[in-house]
């Protein structure tokens, strides 16, 4: 079952969810920062609102915008692209059991690893690009498929329809993690996606200046209302400002992730003829294994791609601090280019090779962004000479030890 919306994504970014504020016709609706709400002389809430942990209209608003975007019944918004995360793994029960791709966001593998797993939540990773690899991996248990594509950092494509097929047939749900592919770019639940997930955080918000998270159902039923539950009484829930920042940002989401998707593949094709780079990872060029993939479930191949360089991690780590335009930070999906060496940033367990350079495209020209790469990568700096004697005596400098 697919909730689906004739009008297209650009009108649906602009007027999903919207409507003029009834008390004043405001086109922009107002922030509502109360805490709780009035009732009424039988003591109940004719409004719908009753304390703002359980609901309140700025993320009714966001939730009805997003799961429009999606193609869904409904969505839950939490305070994190985490959150939401932990949010699904919560409404499951002890000993059931997870097939997850092993190429997926770092902080998704530190839950199942660090957190749940306490509680007798079973994982299992497996290359989620190979069908046969999530088939094989299924249990009576298993409850959920996650899969993330494209996923971050390697930008890994998984056939998210045969990935559905496998889990239906299993009893279980399959869960997409759809940040770097956003509504505009994939559907997930076209090709038969039960849940869909983002980090609104990226490309949804896409200023780099709110945190969040969604999980957006196919159909609205007994386990997304126990999510429910936990969105509410956990209480990791969004602020009113943070869902207002969003629903703005929403309103640009076709128009910026096109053009970044256009920027990056442009990008792209400068890296792969680069003297410098060892390989280029991006879903938009043909020789990227999961090319036709992409090109079959995706209207466009996103705005983040990665590469790695020949002369290894140190030219790698060294890279960042070398560009003028894009900033060295970490995430992905605002108007800023950025660029990370992604295994510092996710420490001694990553997946990420040392040699991996990780760029987020922005809004900037993608003239002035190849132009930046092109003198971050000029030639390999060469070690200084140690300085000699004419007759080949080192020449001892200040600080140097005394040799032994």
């Amino acid at each position: 079952m697919t909730n689906h919306d004739s009008r297209h994504i650009e009108t649906l970014a602009v007027h999903a969810g919207r409507t003029p504020d009834p008390a004043t016709g405001a086109v922009m609706p107002p922030i509502h920062l109360a805490t709780n709400y009035e009732r009424d002389a039988t003591g109940a809430c004719p409004r719908g609102f009753e304390y703002t942990r359980e609901g309140n209209p700025n993320r009714q608003a966001l939730e009805t915008s997003l799961a429009r975007l999606e193609g869904g019944a409904a969505a839950a918004c939490f305070a994190s692209g985490n959150a939401a995360a932990a949010a699904i793994f919560q409404a499951l029960t002890p000993a059931q059991h997870v097939v997850i791709a092993q190429d997926t966001y770092y902080g998704t593998a530190v839950l199942l690893k660090d957190i749940f797993a306490a509680w007798a939540l079973e994982a299992t990773f497996v290359d989620a690009t190979d069908p046969e690899a999530i088939a094989a991996a299924m249990r009576p248990q298993t409850a959920l498929v996650w899969v993330e594509t494209p996923s971050n950092p390697l930008l890994s494509i998984v056939d998210i329809a045969r990935a559905a097929a496998i889990a239906h047939a299993h009893g279980a749900r399959l869960v997409v993690e759809n940040t770097l592919g956003t509504p505009v770019l994939q559907q997930p639940f076209e090709f038969g996606a039960d849940l869909v997930v983002h980090s609104t955080t990226k490309f949804l918000g896409g200023h780099s200046d709110v945190l969040g998270g969604v999980v957006v159902t196919n159909v609205v039923d007994e386990f997304f209302q126990r999510l429910r539950r936990i969105q509410v009484i956990g209480g990791a829930v969004p602020s009113p400002f943070d869902c207002w920042l969003l629903q703005r940002s929403l309103k640009t989401l076709p128009c910026r992730v096109r053009a970044q998707s256009e920027t990056a593949i442009k990008v792209a094709r400068f890296l792969a003829t680069h003297k410098r780079v060892e390989r280029v990872l991006y879903p938009g060029l043909p020789e990227h294994p999961g090319y036709l993939t992409a090109k079959r479930q995706m209207s466009g191949f996103g705005g983040v791609l990665s590469f790695t360089l020949k002369e290894g991690a140190a030219a790698a780590k060294a890279l960042p601090s070398r560009t003028r335009i894009f900033t060295h930070a970490t995430s992905i999906g605002g108007v800023e280019s950025l660029i990370e060496h992604r295994a510092s940033a996710e420490g001694p367990d990553t997946r990420a090779p040392q040699n991996l350079v990780r760029l987020s495209i922005g809004l900037e020209h993608p003239d002035d962004l190849i132009a930046d790469l092109a003198q971050a990568l000029g030639e390999v700096p060469q070690p200084e000479p140690k300085p000699v004697f004419p007759g080949g005596r080192l020449l001892r400098t200040p600080g140097m030890p005394q040799s032994g």
